[in-house]
């Protein structure tokens, strides 16, 4: 499994970022797990949420089909009962195996005007060819109590639309959850001039692939890292 970050701008033209996105899946290798910063595709488009729920419909089933032997995670704006989410999306082989909606919504930001949080605690370990796997969507990651939720995972994904003046709690925070929670982590910054990159994929140990003038960012999975850093540093998480 090939591990791959990407830190990549989101324009104002919703289709020229599909399409950027949609090359960097092509040119990705089989079997790889790909993620993409909070928003990649249309941004907070507070001035025309309608059409970027709308254009979300069209991307996500685009992407579908490029899925095959590929793990995609993207986040983007959803509508339901009138109301607008900030929605993951797990795509598998042409399937969509998970949704999570963001439920800490960043007031600095005003997104609790715009966006509704879950009513649902659906932040959760799921799996997919034995690897589990969870997400923390940006500004989740700043609360300690949703790390014990996903305890146990394998991998945990991170897109994020994280400024630049808070660049070093990104970078700290990111790299402090895979060491505490003894997992790989997969955070995938904005590469907008106002956020602060600082993409990376870190190792339960702790060791970082990270480049703040790439775009794509990519290791391979070990399990075997995980399982030896829960035998050195016991702290009850099951392996299996």
């Amino acid at each position: 499994m090939n591990l791959i970050s990407l830190q990549i701008e989101t324009l104002e033209d919703f289709d020229k970022n599909l399409e950027n996105f949609k090359s960097l899946i092509i040119s990705s290798k089989e079997n790889s797990l790909i993620v993409a910063p909070e928003l990649a595709l249309v941004g907070f488009a507070y001035n025309k949420m309608e059409e970027a729920s709308l254009f979300s419909i069209k991307a996500i089933n685009e992407i579908k089909e490029l899925s095959e032997n590929k793990i995609i995670a993207i986040t983007t704006i959803v509508k339901e009962n009138e109301k607008f989410y900030n929605r993951l999306f797990i795509i598998f082989n042409k399937n969509i195996v998970h949704t999570q909606d963001k439920i800490k919504l960043f007031p600095l930001g005003d997104e609790d005007i715009y966006f509704t949080p879950s009513k649902e605690n659906n932040i959760k370990i799921i799996e997919i060819n034995g690897l589990k796997i969870a997400t923390l969507i940006c500004f989740e990651l700043r609360f300690p109590a949703l790390w014990e939720q996903i305890k146990g995972a394998d991998i945990i994904l991170n897109p994020s639309m994280w400024g630049i003046k808070r660049k070093d709690h990104y970078e700290t925070i990111s790299k402090s959850l895979a060491l505490v929670n003894q997992a790989f982590v997969v955070a995938s910054n904005s590469a907008n001039s106002n956020m602060a990159r600082g993409s990376a994929i870190i190792s339960p140990f702790g060791n970082l692939t990270k480049d703040d003038n790439k775009i794509v960012l990519e290791t391979k999975f070990d399990k075997d890292e995980i399982i030896k850093v829960r035998k050195y540093i016991d702290i009850g998480l099951t392996t299996l």
